[in-house]
């Protein structure tokens, strides 16, 4: 499965992707009362936002991503952050029966960070049902609207430039939508699980680098503007947003877990 999220766009990914606060983290510990006997499974990894932390409270995590480039990042921020509980595994949601038997035991939790819209969710659940211990279960962590579809003067001005320059119109908010969140919990039911739902939200200021960065991050390798463009379109992107200062973020991060009893 090639996404388009490799080469520079890992950089940018890395750098200007928001994490998640220690009370995300605090969250799904205590939904699934993990410890340090229990192996987690972090899938759609990418460069490890949400897989090392976790790592910090778990016996194990195996952080899973089908693009080679987001791997091999996230194991040098393993090395650096000194983590090394963490095994890397290139695959996908299609991966996971496979995994679950080659690790041989089950899963205190399986984490899925602003990734889910990639996959096929109503099978997953299922599959995702017998690899989970009692008590642990499935936690969709959805981190944000995208930049460009918040409901700001300078989001706006950002989805109605952006929209020019891609010559399509943006609607796609990677989960975040109620209507997505509701099929998210309808398909953990439909699998087994006991579904509920908290939220994390946190103000965030941005500038004028972390827009662009963050437009960066989210584009394919393919889309990403070539070296030499790069100055022209970050200033045009500046002047847009510019008039709607400050470029005030309301970080909402809504969390589904899915509890097997």
């Amino acid at each position: 499965m090639d996404l388009g999220f490799s080469g520079e766009v890992v950089d940018f990914y890395h750098r200007y992707r928001r994490g998640y606060p220690a009370s995300v983290i605090d969250s799904l510990v205590t939904a699934f009362q993990l410890t340090e006997s229990d192996a987690v499974l972090d899938l759609g990894c990418g460069t490890g936002q949400l897989t090392l932390p976790m790592a910090r409270r778990v016996h194990a995590v195996a952080g899973v991503d089908p693009e080679p480039d987001m791997l091999l990042r996230a194991r040098r921020v393993a090395c650096e952050q000194d983590v090394g509980n963490v095994s890397w595994v290139l695959g996908s949601d299609a991966d996971i029966p496979g995994l679950a038997s080659l690790i041989g035991r089950s899963f205190g939790a399986v984490t899925i960070g602003q990734a889910l819209h990639w996959m096929d969710h109503d099978r997953l659940f299922r599959v995702l049902a017998p690899v989970c211990r009692h008590g642990g279960g499935v936690a969709v962590v959805t981190n944000g609207t995208p930049l460009w579809l918040q409901d700001s003067g300078w989001s706006r001005a950002l989805r109605r430039w952006l929209e020019h320059w891609l010559g399509t119109r943006l609607v796609n908010t990677c989960g975040a939508d109620e209507a997505t969140q509701d099929r998210y919990c309808e398909s953990l039911a439909t699998a087994g699980f006991q579904v509920a739902k908290t939220s994390v939200g946190y103000t965030d200021e941005l500038d004028g680098e972390r827009i662009v960065g963050g437009l960066y991050s989210a584009l394919s390798a393919a889309q990403l503007p070539a070296i030499e463009q790069r100055s022209v379109l970050a200033e045009e992107i500046r002047k847009v947003v510019e008039p709607h200062r400050p470029f005030v973020e309301q970080v909402h991060i809504a969390i589904i877990i899915g509890h097997i009893e």
